[in-house]
């Protein structure tokens, strides 16, 4: 599959041609960020370009969350990602709790306690809550 071939070149490509790729690709200037997020940023765009994106109703959801409109729901399954120096932590929502590292978690808390050496609103670490 060509699409493949494509997200498969971004893994080894430099910096400076991840940039250009992304002026080519989406005809903007590239943000302001690491090497690893531009590249999963630019998969992304790949995927949505031959796949296709979003449907309305979910961007429109997604808006409604990010203005604090709507709380997220979790749902077994679905995952949560966030970067934290340097480490990318991948948590899996269970139907008896979350799934980190090969283990169940009783919370999202006790999970950021484990990933930060400090005590954390788990909520708040994977941004599920509001900062202020």
């Amino acid at each position: 599959m060509i699409l493949t071939g494509h997200l498969d070149a971004l893994t080894s490509m430099p910096v400076a041609d991840l940039r250009d790729q992304w002026r080519s690709l989406l005809n903007t200037e590239p943000p302001r960020v690491s090497t690893d997020l531009l590249r999963r940023m630019l998969g992304h765009a790949l995927q949505e370009q031959a796949i296709g994106g979003l449907g309305s109703a979910q961007r429109q959801t997604l808006r409604r969350i990010a203005a604090g409109k709507e709380a997220v729901t979790l749902k077994p399954g679905m995952r949560l990602v966030r970067q934290w120096n340097g480490r990318t932590i991948t948590v899996t929502v269970m139907e008896d709790g979350f799934l980190w590292e090969d283990r169940v978690w009783r919370s999202l808390s006790a999970i950021a306690r484990a990933v930060t050496g400090t005590n954390w609103s788990g909520p708040r670490f994977f941004g599920l809550a509001d900062n202020g």
